[in-house]
């Protein structure tokens, strides 16, 4: 079942159109959050429009109601951005278009020029950080700060966007990211998927798993978390990492050759992208997320904990805010193998009831602040302000 809104956001009089923008709709959080708010649009009672290059998510948002518009938003080159432009200015006439919302910043240039000609409303999502060491990277990142309103996933965004970038506080919105409670649920995934997952990874019976799902990406901590295996010597376990190379082919190869350098092939295994993580998550003992920069919001640590999962995060960015080190989870320095190591092997030590109260405190945790509903309530509540249609604190979510 779709998020539905609930009583304190009417639907206009005439229906109001939002247009999301972002490279691609391709798996991801940043994909994932801008589906999620087009279904909530939609069951509103508004019209939603999303504009990218294309993807997998394309067909679910098309199931719901909302138009995919398929543009080269994924391109950086000033002349591709400035046909873009120009190609939006055209969807904004065509579909009537309220506010252009940008999640990205080539397509926020984009969306900022098309907005501008067009005298529309333009918001903002600050999603990352972004490389900022000179000028004009920090010249090409601002963008992301001149929505009307700029929509912060963190606090640890929004102090970033105030401090490198100056946007006024009174313009920024802290929104964390949501996820789907009825999906991540526990108690909603049957034994038969969990199984099905175990026999597709081929992971041997009632060895420990410890999981680290994310892309391949070198600041991702895959071989931080190598090192803290191969510190924990020969104590029985079986480490899975989970996630797409998206290109990064060399990056595997480097891991997999660490792997064998430590004597650990027996012990690390990488599997592609998992299409069922609940069922996923349930086969994890422990389940870590070692970024060395940190994480502007960090899905992994939030997901995990609703799946009552013991979590390892890194002591820094977005996981401060998610996890609460000794409650909820733990949390550990940057790159700091031999702390990650100690840290699993007291995960795995825990005893039964240990277990089963920190997991419990995790769900409680999660479900009280990162709830998909809250999410898309808050990011219609931005639009009817900007549109003065409402108070930005009357608006809820009802599943």
């Amino acid at each position: 079942m779709e998020p539905r809104l609930g009583t304190g956001l009417a639907s206009p009089s005439a229906p109001r159109t939002v247009l999301q923008l972002l490279p691609a709709l391709h798996v991801g959080g940043v994909e994932r959050g801008t589906v999620d708010v087009a279904l909530a649009l939609r069951a509103a009672g508004w019209r939603a429009v999303v504009a990218s290059a294309g993807g997998p998510l394309v067909a679910e948002l098309e199931r719901a109601g909302a138009v995919h518009v398929t543009l080269p938003l994924d391109s950086k080159n000033p002349l591709t951005i400035r046909a873009n432009s120009r190609r939006l200015v055209e969807v904004i006439d065509r579909y009537d278009i309220d506010i252009v919302h940008a999640r990205s910043r080539a397509p926020a240039w984009a969306g900022w020029l098309a907005a501008r000609a067009a005298g529309r409303h333009f918001v903002t999502t600050f999603h990352g950080t972004h490389s900022h060491g000179n000028w004009a990277k920090r010249r090409y990142n601002a963008i992301m700060g001149r929505g009307e309103r700029v929509i912060a996933i963190s606090q640890f965004i929004a102090e970033h966007a105030y401090g490198v970038y100056g946007v006024p506080p009174e313009r920024i919105r802290i929104i964390p990211r949501g996820i789907d409670f009825r999906r991540f649920d526990p108690h909603a995934v049957s034994g038969e998927r969990v199984i099905q997952v175990a026999s597709q990874w081929r992971l041997p019976d009632g060895v420990p798993v410890i999981m680290l799902p994310a892309r391949f990406s070198r600041w991702k901590g895959h071989e931080v978390l190598i090192d803290a295996i191969a510190r924990l010597g020969d104590r029985e376990l079986m480490c899975v990492l989970v996630g797409a190379t998206q290109g990064r082919d060399a990056y595997r190869t480097e891991l997999e050759a660490l792997i064998v350098a430590k004597g650990l092939g027996g012990r690390i295994q990488m599997v592609p992208d998992c299409r069922d993580m609940p069922a996923a998550y349930m086969l994890a003992d422990v389940v870590v997320a070692p970024s060395t920069e940190p994480e502007a919001f960090g899905r992994v640590p939030v997901e995990a904990q609703a799946m009552g999962r013991p979590v390892i995060a890194t002591d820094h960015g977005g996981a401060r805010e998610t996890v609460i080190s000794g409650e909820t989870g733990l949390l550990v320095p940057p790159g700091d193998a031999a702390a990650l190591a100690s840290a699993i092997a007291d995960a795995l030590d825990l005893r039964m009831e240990e277990r089963r109260l920190l997991g419990e405190h995790a769900i409680a945790h999660v479900r009280a602040n990162f709830d998909l509903g809250r999410m898309c309530a808050e990011t219609l509540a931005v639009y009817a302000e900007i549109l003065g249609i409402g108070d930005a604190r009357q608006h809820s979510i009802a599943a």
